[in-house]
């Protein structure tokens, strides 16, 4: 059984996010977790010292949300019924941060599933804060769903590589799932720094390949930097999905930088699923 976390701000982003976990993993064994987390609008020195102005705010503030979640969680199973999926929800005085990195751990979660931007994600924005913490702090994957995405299902996987890191069935496990459940195909694309793959790339590669089988097809591009690469790949082809692994030899760590995205155009249309380096 899969166990995904379902972070939400009830805005309609984070809405979309949790519908496609929902019909992404329809046929999978799952337990969901609703998580909302909360914090009073003055809530340092003053809530601290009991401020009278500021007690029982926390109290009304977390009735208030678990009422909005176990709402959520009604519609949920009565517009999504699925006899496969278990729903349960979690209300915390807590950073979403931190309390996504306690749940995790708490609930041995597997997966999280989010929107790319909250209740007030501002359009020149690639990704709201939140979800950029989430990203480089979580220890499982994270699917981050963009504004206003209507679900597709994943037949066409974007799985940009440079073959620097060493790949195991652990690292992918989720890439083998979703591929397996939609009998997708996954583009492994490998941007040419105009040289020759080295012996540890060779090495990397021919891993992945042995791990992927023949539902993989491997894209040797030239050298016009990563992110024009995976902008004009869309174009060329209809991608459902696109996949990247952290590690410090990729760009990942540069790409949640406000300015540089505006100079860089990355363009994220799709659901874009970070895999963590282990």
């Amino acid at each position: 059984m899969k166990r995904i976390l379902l972070p939400t701000d009830f805005s309609d982003n984070s809405f979309e996010a949790i519908r496609y976990a929902l019909l992404l993993f329809k046929d999978v064994e799952c337990f969901f977790c609703l998580l909302h987390t909360y914090t009073p609008p003055i809530y340092q020195m003053e809530y601290l010292l009991g401020s009278p102005g500021q007690i029982g705010l926390g109290d009304v503030m977390q009735e208030t949300s678990m009422t909005q979640l176990e709402k959520l969680k009604s519609r949920l199973e009565n517009q999504y019924e699925n006899p496969k999926h278990i729903f349960t929800v979690h209300t915390a005085f807590n950073t979403i941060l931190g309390e996504v990195s306690e749940t995790v751990e708490a609930e041995n979660i597997d997966i999280i599933v989010m929107g790319t931007k909250g209740a007030t994600g501002a359009k020149e924005i690639l990704f709201g804060s939140n979800t950029v913490h989430v990203i480089k702090k979580a220890k499982c994957p994270v699917i981050a769903i963009p504004p206003k995405f209507e679900y597709e299902a994943p037949k066409e996987i974007l799985f940009p590589t440079d073959y620097e890191i060493e790949y195991n069935k652990k690292k992918i496990e989720l890439l083998l799932v979703i591929s397996r459940e939609h009998k997708s195909r996954i583009n492994v694309m490998h941007v040419r720094a105009g040289y020759d793959l080295n012996i540890v790339q060779e090495k990397h590669k021919a891993q992945l390949e042995k791990l992927l089988g023949n539902i993989a097809l491997f894209h040797e591009i030239s050298d016009n930097g990563i992110i024009t690469a995976i902008n004009e790949f869309q174009q060329k082809t209809k991608i459902n999905l696109l996949i990247m692994v952290q590690d410090k030899h990729t760009f990942m760590n540069r790409l949640f930088i406000e300015p540089v995205i505006k100079k860089i155009g990355f363009h994220i249309t799709v659901p874009f699923m970070v895999i963590p380096q282990l």
